[in-house]
């Protein structure tokens, strides 16, 4: 059974997130600690509210260290909606700029929508290939709830390099809703309030962190 750590920075759907990767046969525990967020065999940041409060919870608990230190050792971790947000380099919300992780090139800013939050079920354009979206058709839908996304995918990778896998979702414009970049993955809609079609592509991330 794959050990999983809800890393618990003040921010998230944590008791939300642990019920859900229980039910698709997950070992959880919920914590701040460093190490077990280390040693676990999966590490899942959630994420909800204003990007600089949640970088502002996840600098105080070491966290971008965490996630660094995991993925230079091709250990898997997976954001979820604000959670994912965090991973970009930068997040403008209100007219402030807040400094992200940094895993990914990309700016995090409020979506061009007549209608905000974008709260409610969508459906996604997953590429070929994916892990994540296996076993899932174009129809399913996702539980989507946030007014801010990043817009444009600005990675350039070597040829030699396996380019990111992204997804994609529509409201007022393009965003990317999903990402698999190795041992990173992340989701801008809420898997754990996704019913059957949230517990499939955590199963699928499951499967990958137990290989």
């Amino acid at each position: 059974m794959a050990r999983i750590v809800v890393l618990d920075y003040g921010s998230g759907n944590l008791r939300s997130a642990e019920r859900a990767l229980r039910r698709v046969g997950a070992d959880v525990t919920v914590t701040a600690d460093r190490d077990a967020a280390l040693d676990a065999d999966g590490l899942v940041v959630p994420g909800v509210g204003a990007f600089a409060a949640c970088m502002t919870g996840l600098a105080a608990v070491d966290g971008p260290r965490i996630i660094e230190r995991r993925l230079a050792g091709g250990r898997p971790v997976l954001g979820i909606c604000v959670g994912m947000q965090v991973l970009f380099e930068l997040g403008i919300e209100h007219g402030e700029r807040t400094a992200g992780c940094g895993q990914w090139p990309g700016t995090v800013e409020r979506l061009k929508a007549d209608v905000l939050p974008h709260m409610g079920w969508n459906t996604v354009r997953a590429p070929a290939g994916s892990v994540l979206f296996d076993g899932l058709d174009a129809q399913t839908r996702f539980f989507f709830v946030h007014s801010y996304a990043a817009g444009r995918w600005e990675l350039e990778t070597s040829p030699a390099l396996k380019p990111p896998l992204v997804t994609w979702a529509s409201h007022g414009e393009d965003f990317v809703a999903a990402v698999e970049n190795g041992a990173l993955c992340a989701t801008q809609f809420h898997p754990e309030k996704s019913g059957d079609a949230g517990a499939t592509l955590l199963g699928n991330w499951l499967r990958e962190v137990a290989r």
